[in-house]
């Protein structure tokens, strides 16, 4: 039997970028089809080439620029194009903002079928760079490489690189010098680690063989300027260790809390792991307002904190509360919204199925003398019954922060049947949050909806609504 042949790639010539797709991608239609072209903006011309085609639509990449969209900006970034990372900095940040706001608009046209409600101008970021608190970063042993020629041809010392997984691969990490999303400390600490390990010839990880000593990094850090890192380590070597971290200790005073963990397990996650301090603390404390948090080394905590105090503010006026509300406060996490909250409110219940995060939550509450929190862990469908109301009260306002997947159907009709005045659904999933919505259309009407840029030269965006009993 004969070898199947190679198809001939097949090309577009002068196609016009008509719009913002998903995923970062920009959008062409020609004949019917549509054609989803990465790192194009929406008004460029361009020629593209087809590199995957599906029934309903192709994906293309940009082989020549023909003519630029007024809202095509230079980018900032040495890694762009590689890194997947801020996939809309080639286009202003205004026009960035004016597509998000769309992304919200047609979810709730085309998922939601409901009337528009007021929507109101969706709140930008003072911060387009250097604004996110957490990044983590994978050492490898063998760097992704984007010139050919060094396919075999580089050293030990020269493969070895610590940086992201390249888009679509996590098999795959290229080495990464500069990263604008984090405080720049970031690239300093990161690129002082790479070389000592070079240095001192430890070995990179590698991935298929599930081998060497360099394994991952977590930064983290507040608005005060501390930071937290934590270095894992393939295996146990105290030797290593110890001239490793006294390295990164002795270069790097800003780190307050220098944690280190082994993990030789098949796979990256650290949370069933014993994470250690080998100096300063196991945490990190963050201000939001008035309110401290403290951070531990597995806390979940928004990656943006200066935009989250905006996202807050505007989540507690659509709430509208007076001081003698009920307030059950679902998917709390570590209860950063229920004490945002808590001084307008009589009480406040927080729900959340990471029992970490709870406890996280009591720990918050105490630390800021609030009192009249409880906080409960659980699967919220099943946490979330007519028992668990009877027993803590029917909640006057009810504020849901749910995961990307939206809010399970049981949990919806719980709503449904309790029935709180006021509903405000935080959201970093406009599709599924429309969805859920739709769900509660003859109960409830959505009063006031608030688009959230917290994360610029992405195309992810945060959403609130505000929901009343008809």
């Amino acid at each position: 039997m004969g070898k199947k042949k190679n198809k001939e790639p097949k090309f577009y010539q002068n196609l016009q970028i008509d719009n913002a797709g998903s995923e970062g991608k920009s959008i062409a239609r020609l004949e019917g089809k549509v054609v989803m072209v990465e790192y194009a903006v929406p008004g460029d011309i361009v020629n593209a080439r087809v590199i995957q085609s599906k029934r309903r639509f192709e994906l293309a990449t940009i082989t020549e620029l023909i003519q630029a969209s007024p809202d095509r900006v230079e980018t900032f970034c040495q890694h762009f194009g590689v890194c997947g990372g801020c996939k809309w900095q080639q286009m202003s940040y205004e026009a960035q903002l004016r597509y998000k706001q769309q992304q919200v608009l047609d979810a709730f046209e085309r998922i939601g079928k409901f009337p528009f409600p007021p929507f109101e101008p969706i709140l930008g970021s003072n911060r387009t760079t250097h604004y996110r608190n957490k990044v983590e970063f994978s050492s490898t042993d063998r760097k992704w490489l984007t010139n050919k020629e060094d396919i075999g041809a580089l050293t030990k010392a020269e493969n070895a690189g610590l940086g992201y997984h390249i888009p679509g691969r996590f098999d795959k990490v290229f080495d990464l010098f500069t990263c604008h999303l984090m405080a720049p400390l970031n690239d300093a600490i990161r690129n002082s680690i790479r070389d000592f390990c070079i240095e001192n010839d430890y070995d990179f990880f590698n991935l298929y063989g599930q081998t060497g000593y360099l394994r991952n990094l977590t930064l983290r850090n507040n608005m005060r300027g501390e930071w937290m890192l934590i270095v894992s380590l393939g295996y146990e070597d105290k030797e290593k260790q110890d001239a490793l971290l006294n390295h990164i200790h002795v270069s790097f005073p800003e780190i307050t809390a220098l944690l280190y963990v082994i993990n030789d397990k098949r796979n990256d996650t650290i949370f069933d792991l014993d994470i250690k301090v080998f100096a300063g603390n196991d945490y990190l404390l963050e201000e939001l307002e008035d309110f401290k948090f403290k951070i531990g080394p597995k806390s979940f905590f928004q990656t943006n904190a200066y935009q989250t105090i905006e996202l807050y503010k505007k989540a507690r006026e659509f709430a509208g509360l007076t001081g003698n509300e009920l307030v059950y406060d679902l998917y709390t996490g570590v209860g950063t919204i229920a004490l945002f909250v808590s001084k307008l409110a009589k009480k406040v219940v927080g729900i959340e199925y990471v029992e970490q995060a709870i406890e996280d939550a009591k720990k918050n509450a105490e630390l800021n003398a609030i009192s009249h929190t409880d906080f409960y862990a659980g699967d919220m469908k099943d946490l979330l019954t007519s028992e668990f109301i009877e027993q803590h009260g029917k909640p006057d306002v009810v504020i849901t922060d749910p995961p990307r997947a939206g809010m399970h159907e049981d949990v919806i009709n719980q709503l449904l049947q309790v029935r709180p005045a006021r509903i405000v659904y935080v959201s970093c999933n406009p599709a599924t949050q429309a969805r859920d919505i739709a769900l509660m259309a003859d109960v409830y009407e959505v009063k006031k909806v608030q688009p959230v840029d917290m994360f610029p030269h992405t195309h992810h965006v945060e959403n609130i609504a505000l929901l009343e009993l008809k």
